[in-house]
């Protein structure tokens, strides 16, 4: 196990003690699922709701061998703590922590972790939901897939147009 200061060294983050003590990070190393269930658990909570996305073995009938993540990392996290933010805003929610990983990831790793604490569970699943469809249409984050016979850039998920009604399904 890393020494603490090596794992902080390792992550960038934004703390605003104005913001509800959410943890918002990018990070370079494998993410630690409990570490944000503990952040947010508070004992005013009856619900923590999480999303663990992770590297699957396959996209577009293709088998997948790994991927890697770019971001620009000083927008990447402050439309991460917009996000955040407006959680509160719009949920009766607790505390949120959101991280995402960059660089290379193998098969079953975790890519982007979210956790949601709230009184009720209703709130907590909404504002979940909320922030992963939220993060991958608007944070600066690039994934690279690559396949047996070469890589591409992943389109992710596009904000659609002005009136037009959003896609059921995304590329990602």
């Amino acid at each position: 196990m890393k020494k603490m200061s090596e794992a902080n060294d390792q992550r960038k983050a934004l703390h605003d003690p104005n913001d509800h003590k959410d943890r918002v990070e990018l990070t370079r190393s494998r993410i630690v699922a409990e570490s944000y269930v503990d952040h947010v658990r508070t004992a005013a909570d009856g619900a923590i709701v999480t999303f663990d996305g992770c590297v699957r073995n396959h996209s577009h009938g293709r088998r997948t061998l790994h991927l890697e993540y770019e971001a620009y990392e000083p927008m990447a996290l402050e439309k991460m703590r917009e996000i955040s933010m407006q959680l509160h805003e719009k949920f009766a929610i607790d505390r949120v922590a959101m991280v995402h990983r960059l660089g290379r990831l193998e098969i079953g790793e975790t890519s982007v972790f979210i956790a949601v604490s709230a009184a009720h569970r209703a709130p907590a699943f909404e504002a979940c939901r909320w922030a992963i469809d939220t993060l991958k249409r608007t944070v600066p984050i690039w994934k690279k897939e690559f396949f047996e016979d070469g890589a591409v850039w992943a389109e992710g998920e596009l904000p659609p147009p002005p009136g037009a009604a959003p896609s059921a399904k995304s590329a990602s």
